[in-house]
């Protein structure tokens, strides 16, 4: 009888895959309790992991408040450089271009029949359409730079609309002109009654329309310029902030390493905060040259073309008011205070205890203006007063004493020509004022050709000033995330011998 053999009991199969899915759960859980209770830190290769995270963090702070700070700055520039401010000088150029044609006019209407007289019938004709296509073009570029801003797109269109109005009253006044054929300074009173509408339109409505949309947009321009360049210099402490955080973090890692390994210098730990010195100490410097870039932009050039701007479109409506005068007997003495209202706008000296009116302001002004000198902030006021308070030694206060002294010579001839009509002689003072032979055109040209000077030269200072700018801010789109990355790179390469010592990177 055989005996039955007894088999070994064979494992159960299906169990077995049971308990090799739980070991690594159970794995995990582990890492994740060590990870909570902070196991991992009482351990070398855990502390170097640590600290080389909180490293690679700090510097990402750096490149990025470097990022943001650039990114302020390269928005102030494109503003005042490149989109508003040249938008608002052109919008600037409104009031002027109004202003002219209505002085063109007004020369126009005075010579008569006498075309000579003056610059000329055509010359003055030319000038009036030039500054009609200027005035045109200002209008589009303001309504450009209102934008969605829907009073001052009303503003702009209420321009628009009384520029059309004032051409067809010009139009009406410079017909019965030529059909009058008279003398120069009688004119008949048809022609001054429609002259009296349009002149009364630009300088009631057009003028303070005018200005008012460059105040606005100016205002638009200084805020945006504020911010921008507050945020810069704000931007400069958050990247020393966070320079500071990276070098404490890194000599830190650097000290510790040193006391573990026994090893005084880390090269990839030292090149590391080399280049983090290097990178906060250029990017600091770059901040700062562009929060001065855009001060002197401002400054040096925006504020100041605008300003002079102004100045030219008051001095060529003031100079029209003298013919203006001499056209309109019965409007003389409103011409007359207007002229004084204008002049002392552009440069003002206090009377004291004078009687403020045209026979002081002539002693008074011409005095401050022809002892002008460099470094002279408290002669005079008005508008070349704040420009006085604000030139520069060299080319911009020479290019202003030049201004100065040539508008001494326009106000002499003003006191000329009005001391002739108060004689009785309103033929001389025709004479003096538009005659070819008198020094009366000739010396305001003068000294349009001296603001356009000192306007240049600020006009230079803003391009220049935006030029270098846009040059600084050269490649620095890439310079703060490629230097994080060369950075974070050399902290790794500080870090992996040492955890390879432990088997493990």
């Amino acid at each position: 009888m055989t005996t039955p053999t007894r088999q070994p009991a064979v494992p159960s199969t299906a169990a077995a895959p049971a308990k090799r899915s739980a070991r690594p759960l159970e794995r995990q859980r582990g890492r994740l309790v060590t990870l909570v209770r902070g196991r991992w830190l009482k351990t070398v290769p855990g502390r170097i992991r640590g600290w080389t995270a909180l490293a690679v963090l700090a510097i990402a702070a750096l490149a990025l408040a470097l990022t943001l700070s650039i990114q302020d700055a390269r928005q102030g520039v494109q503003t005042i450089g490149h989109d508003a401010g040249p938008q608002v000088v052109a919008t600037g150029n409104l009031y002027f271009a109004l202003s002219d044609m209505d002085a063109q006019i007004a020369d126009i209407l005075l010579i008569g029949r006498e075309k000579s007289l003056g610059i000329g019938f055509e010359e003055s004709m030319r000038r009036y359409e030039r500054a009609r296509s200027d005035a045109g073009s200002a209008a589009v570029q303001a309504a450009q730079l209102a934008g969605k801003d829907q009073d001052r797109r009303q503003t702009v269109q209420e321009v628009i609309d009384g520029l059309g109005q004032y051409q067809r009253l010009v139009g009406q006044a410079l017909t019965l002109n030529e059909q009058a054929q008279h003398p120069a300074g009688e004119l008949p009173q048809p022609v001054i009654d429609t002259y009296r509408q349009a002149s009364d339109l630009m300088k009631l409505e057009l003028l303070p329309k005018a200005y008012n949309l460059t105040l606005d947009s100016g205002a638009t321009v200084r805020q945006s310029y504020q911010e921008k360049r507050t945020s810069v210099l704000d931007g400069r402490y958050w990247v020393l902030a966070a320079g500071l955080v990276v070098l404490v973090v890194l000599a830190a890692g650097q000290l510790a390493m040193a006391r573990e390994f026994r090893r005084l210098l880390n090269p990839g730990l030292a090149l590391a905060t080399a280049a983090t010195i290097i990178l906060v100490a250029v990017g600091v410097g770059v901040l700062n040259a562009q929060a001065g870039h855009l001060l002197r932009a401002k400054r040096d050039g925006f504020d100041s073309v605008l300003t002079l701007s102004r100045v030219r479109a008051i001095s060529h409506s003031s100079f029209a008011d003298e013919s203006r005068y001499l056209l309109d007997p019965g409007r003389a003495d409103t011409y007359e205070q207007n002229y004084l209202d204008k002049v002392s706008a552009i440069l003002w000296v206090d009377p004291r205890s004078q009687p403020a009116n045209l026979k002081t302001y002539y002693a008074l002004a011409g005095k401050a203006a022809t002892t002008y000198h460099p470094g002279d902030r408290s002669a005079f006021l008005g508008l070349l007063g704040d420009e006085a308070r604000q030139a520069r030694k060299g080319a911009e206060s020479d290019a202003l004493a030049r201004v100065l002294r040539a508008y001494a010579a326009v106000l002499d001839n003003d006191r000329t020509m009005r001391q002739f009509v108060q004689s009785g002689d309103r033929n001389r003072a025709i004479g003096f004022r538009m005659g070819r032979g008198s020094s009366a055109i000739r010396d305001f040209d003068a000294y349009d050709e001296a603001m356009r000077s000192l306007a240049n030269t600020h006009s230079a200072a803003f391009d220049r000033a935006i030029r270098d700018a846009d040059g600084g801010l050269s490649g620095w789109k890439v310079i703060p995330p490629v230097a994080a990355v060369v950075i974070a790179v050399l902290v790794l390469v500080g870090v992996r011998p040492r955890l390879a010592e432990f088997g493990r990177i």
